[in-house]
């Protein structure tokens, strides 16, 4: 995964079986889908057809490796489970639906007992190890009046189960045609109020 987003995690990233739920910028999820393909591994992005492949690519992902079901209507819980059985790691849009804690709980076990990764967003997911949050907290490359954005800053922080909360704040930076994240000093980054969408 991007190094600022390991520096935060414990053990340095997310071990397999774990259940994870990811909240704020997509950013962050477009970041964790692109490394794990880029490293080898395979992905599944459930009820989330405005996730933007392209910035994935740009952060080095494996298209190859992910297979989309854009619009699962209502079944997305059962497709996760199912995709479970074969893929490393299963990104779950629940579109803004509370599961019930039975049927969380025999997707959760199927996930340790598999080795996966759930990541789950934009609903609520009770029982997960880990909780990662995050906000634009303001961009790079603007001038006073005017100017271009180059860079976007992230307050992310991270808490689970045996774990205190933990915050960093990082930066998601176009260099020379690919994107760099990188750790930078909680001082506010220059530009407007921040906007709706990240990168």
């Amino acid at each position: 995964m991007p190094t600022p987003i390991a520096d935060l995690l414990p053990r340095g990233g997310l071990a397999r079986g774990t259940v994870a739920s990811v909240a704020g910028a997509t950013s962050i999820l477009v970041g964790l889908l692109a490394s794990v393909t880029a490293g080898g591994a395979h992905a599944a992005v459930i009820g989330m057809a405005n996730l933007s492949l392209l910035a994935a690519v740009e952060q080095g992902a494996d298209l190859s490796k992910i297979a989309l079901v854009p619009t699962p209507k209502d079944t997305a819980v059962e497709v996760a489970a199912i995709l479970l059985d074969g893929i490393d790691l299963v990104i779950l849009g629940l579109a803004g639906v509370a599961v019930a804690p039975s049927r969380a709980r025999a997707v959760v076990a199927r996930a340790r007992s598999k080795g996966a990764v759930l990541l789950v967003t934009e609903g609520r997911w009770d029982g997960v190890d880990l909780r990662i949050d995050s906000r634009v907290a303001g961009y790079t490359g603007l001038g006073d009046t005017y100017g271009r954005v180059t860079g976007v800053h992230l307050d992310v922080a991270a808490a689970g189960k045996g774990f205190p909360r933990r915050t960093l704040r990082m930066e998601i930076r176009g260099d020379a045609g690919s994107v760099a994240w990188r750790t930078v000093p909680e001082t506010p980054a220059t530009g407007p109020t921040p906007l709706r969408a990240a990168l």
